[in-house]
């Protein structure tokens, strides 16, 4: 018991640090560029654009107030699910070290994310485009995105168009890490 309780609090520790990095990147971008604004930071192939975006991976959308209040709700479920999943399943059966790091990556990506449609509306405020008041609610903030890798670009084409955030990155090295390396276990083989 003492292992797992160790490894329990490793896990924790590893997923709020990950999310401390996600959360400060994104305050300091956020208060330090305007929406739109875009700085190189290696030739023009790696660039930290800040973007809002409001719906879910690809800037897509369903619905303006209440689809934005269930897509936080499910991410809200899907955090819950993780942790569960992560303590009961993995940790308690004594998984494998890089499935629990890989899906405590996948953890780490939906609470960063959940956070800023959680609080950041209510932090920072949003105009509302028909009053022009600022509104300050729970629930409707918009992620912010800001690492912008296009890898080849032309007047007409861009590869790699996506701009996404830390919180994204580890959900998607996540996601290719555990397919690669990682296979093996879900599919019950050994």
């Amino acid at each position: 018991m003492n292992s797992l309780f160790k490894k329990g609090w490793f896990t924790a520790i590893f997923v709020l640090l990950l999310v401390l990095i996600d959360q400060v990147i994104k305050v300091v971008v956020k208060t330090n560029m305007l929406p739109g604004e875009s700085i190189t930071v290696f030739n023009d192939w790696f660039r930290i654009t800040f973007i809002e975006n409001n719906g879910m991976a690809l800037g897509i959308q369903w619905g303006e107030y209440i689809g934005k209040i269930l897509l936080t709700s499910f991410r809200l479920i899907l955090i819950g699910v993780l942790i569960w999943y992560i303590w009961k399943r993995l940790l308690r059966n004594g998984a494998p070290t890089g499935v629990v790091v890989g899906m405590a990556l996948i953890l780490v990506g939906a609470v960063g994310n959940a956070i800023d449609c959680i609080f950041y509306e209510m932090i920072f405020g949003s105009v509302d485009p028909v009053t022009g008041v600022v509104l300050h609610r729970p629930f409707l903030g918009k992620v912010v995105d800001m690492f912008y890798f296009p890898i080849i670009e032309t007047e007409n084409f861009t590869f790699f168009q996506y701009i996404f955030n830390f919180a994204d990155a580890c959900i998607s090295c996540s996601v290719v890490y555990l397919l690669l390396f990682q296979r093996k276990f879900f599919s019950g083989s050994k």
